[in-house]
């Protein structure tokens, strides 16, 4: 049985130059998510979705595996974060962030899959945010991202600026919301070797 790691199907957008900014057109995929509000190192909201975001990602691959042949590496976390104001969006003031998580799943992975995956994990399991987790597509298009090597947060701020001078500096502007994707296990890699995708949508001006 042949085993899909999409991260490697999909290097352009999942392993972007850690030196140079590009530019690439995201296609449509479908995700797992759950939205919430607030800082993501203090928030109960934040660790309630990732409790339940993972094991029902590897149920769906378990049975993706068991009733229709087709494995595949589960893909790592993704989050969609911005404020009502993205003008004041901060790294420095996260209080205020509302977010997005997600896990991309296989063009093969069917409504039908998640379902039985979510029914099946919530049976054996008390998760606060299993009620919020929901299946749907998601379009990104054009979007300007380079890859940042080291811990998360205020460490970020750097690699954003650079991000974002290569958007106006190359005539585009910002679009729709800041976007990380988080790479590496941060529970088995020391902070300095940590690898985040760091993606914003873009348009012409």
């Amino acid at each position: 049985m042949v085993k899909y790691d999409f991260k490697k199907e999909k290097k352009n957008l999942y392993y972007p130059s850690e030196k140079l900014v590009s530019v690439v057109d995201v296609p449509r995929m479908n995700f797992l998510m759950i939205d919430g509000q607030g800082d993501p190192n203090t928030s109960q909201e934040y660790q309630d979705a990732m409790e339940t975001l993972f094991p029902v990602s590897y149920k769906t691959k378990f049975l993706s595996k068991k009733q229709n042949n087709q494995d595949y590496v589960v893909m790592p976390l993704e989050g969609l974060w911005w404020a009502e104001n993205m003008e004041e969006f901060s790294i420095e003031d996260k209080g205020s962030w509302k977010w997005t998580v997600m896990i991309m799943q296989p063009e093969f992975i069917t409504q039908e899959l998640i379902s039985m995956a979510i029914e099946d994990v919530e049976s054996k399991k008390n998760l606060a945010s299993i009620s919020k987790v929901r299946f749907e597509k998601f379009s990104e298009r054009l979007a300007a991202q380079i890859m940042h090597i080291g811990p998360y947060g205020a460490a970020e701020a750097l690699t954003v600026e650079k991000l974002h001078d290569f958007i106006y500096k190359s005539g585009y502007k910002i679009r729709d919301k800041h976007h990380e994707i988080y790479i590496s296990d941060m529970r088995r890699t020391k902070p300095e070797r940590l690898k985040t995708v760091i993606r914003q949508p873009i348009e012409q001006k």
